[in-house]
């Protein structure tokens, strides 16, 4: 069983808590960062993306940009907008997008259980990004944005949570974007952590290289102390939500690809047609699993392509992702590998269909396809398989906020 502990938070005031909270680090570049950080020297992407505060061309990894971060966050806590809470608490956070709401509760995950599997995961991390995240770790000496993790949902807990909220909130504010984020401290944690301790594993819905900078940040940590450590230090610990999987929402994540691969317009609608049904439609979200919608020539069409009764029980051939791979990229487009291949990107889900028109009819790109949401029951089929899921399967929304609790490692 995985474990957790509740944390000494350190946290903004309330008052300033709205300016302080940012976005995660990874889910804007770093213009866009730069200006939703103009005119708020408190904006905790000063911490998290400190390469805004550098022109546009200086190298991102350059130690520069770490000991910037270290000293943003040192500033934030010499100036009072940080405090750190004198008690070991857990945390309720809940979130409320549109008529979308899910709650959760904050804690540490031990960085063993990571190692160990009980910590489940299902993407790969890029080495690079990697590198970066722990040395940012260790520059702060402290995890500045939590691990987005969920579980099978369990009643007691849920019961636990639904008493929690009742209280009164120490932050509750609307973000810019219109996602409201409202947090609990929750002192008597002794049954929340005996309750979620008995969850038999958790699974990294979003954040896979936090975790593993952390896991690292944490081992190197470990390292320095005398014989090790005995495992209960801070350093073996690192932030993390907990949601039940029934409260949390995938987006699609939808392609875009620049060229037919040599084919014309026709010859392309003749090969998706020999797939399955094909038809011209005005609705460009597919309907359900197996039907996918493409946007070609100022128009949509949706393909639905009949089961494989071959990979209904394999959990990775049997995900829209991977039969749009196996029966369109790769054979009619010759894109082998979307990891690699420059004639293939990524839209998140939350950008919208639209946004699919507005780049082919750029001219830039030349096709689109919008996604059926991958589910979290194939998340976390995938993750008990001990398999990888292909490239930009999952878009979880609304994302967490970075600096409204931090998890120090001392």
């Amino acid at each position: 069983m995985p474990q957790i502990q509740p944390f000494h938070a350190l946290r903004p005031v309330p008052e300033l808590a709205a300016k302080v909270a940012s976005v995660p680090y990874d889910v804007v570049n770093r213009d866009e960062a730069a200006a939703l950080a103009d005119g708020n020297h408190l904006s905790f992407l000063h911490v998290v993306r400190p390469d805004i505060d550098f022109p546009p061309e200086h190298n991102p990894y350059a130690q520069e940009i770490y000991d910037k971060a270290a000293f943003n966050f040192q500033k934030l806590i010499d100036n009072g907008v940080l405090f750190k809470d004198s008690a070991r608490c857990l945390f309720a956070y809940r979130q409320i997008m549109g008529g979308h709401s899910q709650v959760g509760i904050v804690c540490c995950v031990h960085i063993d259980d990571y190692e160990n599997n009980l910590i489940l995961k299902h993407e790969k991390t890029r080495k690079t990004k990697e590198d970066d995240r722990t040395r940012h770790v260790l520059a702060l000496n402290a995890n500045a944005g939590p691990v987005f993790l969920t579980y099978r949902e369990d009643q007691a807990v849920n019961a636990m949570v639904a008493t929690a909220v009742q209280q009164e909130p120490i932050y509750d504010f609307t973000a810019m974007d219109g996602i409201q984020h409202t947090v609990w401290r929750i002192e008597d944690c002794s049954t929340y952590v005996q309750a979620l301790s008995a969850v038999p594993v958790f699974y990294i819905a979003d954040g896979h290289h936090r975790a593993a900078s952390a896991w690292r940040a944490g081992k190197d940590l470990r390292k320095r102390l005398p014989n090790g450590g005995d495992g209960t230090e801070e350093c073996n610990w690192f932030l993390a939500v907990l949601f039940p999987s029934t409260q949390l929402r995938i987006l699609a994540y939808n392609r875009i690809v620049r060229d037919l691969n040599g084919l014309t317009v026709s010859q392309f609608l003749a090969k998706l047609d020999e797939l399955g049904s094909l038809e011209q439609t005005t609705d460009p979200v597919p309907p359900a699993p197996g039907s996918f919608c493409f946007f070609i020539d100022h128009r949509w069409w949706k393909l639905t392509i009949p089961t494989d009764p071959r990979f209904v029980k394999d959990p990775i051939r049997s995900l829209d992702v991977s039969i749009l791979e196996h029966r369109v990229l790769q054979p009619i487009l010759g894109i082998e590998d979307v990891r690699t291949d420059s004639r293939i990107d990524f839209v998140g889900g939350i950008r919208g269909t639209q946004e699919l028109e507005r780049l082919c009819v750029s001219g830039h790109w030349e096709l689109a396809i919008s996604m059926y949401p991958t589910t979290l029951d194939q998340l976390m089929a995938v993750s008990d398989a001990g398999e990888i899921m292909p490239p930009k399967s999952t878009w979880f929304e609304p994302k967490l906020r970075s600096g409204l609790l931090i998890h120090t490692l001392d």
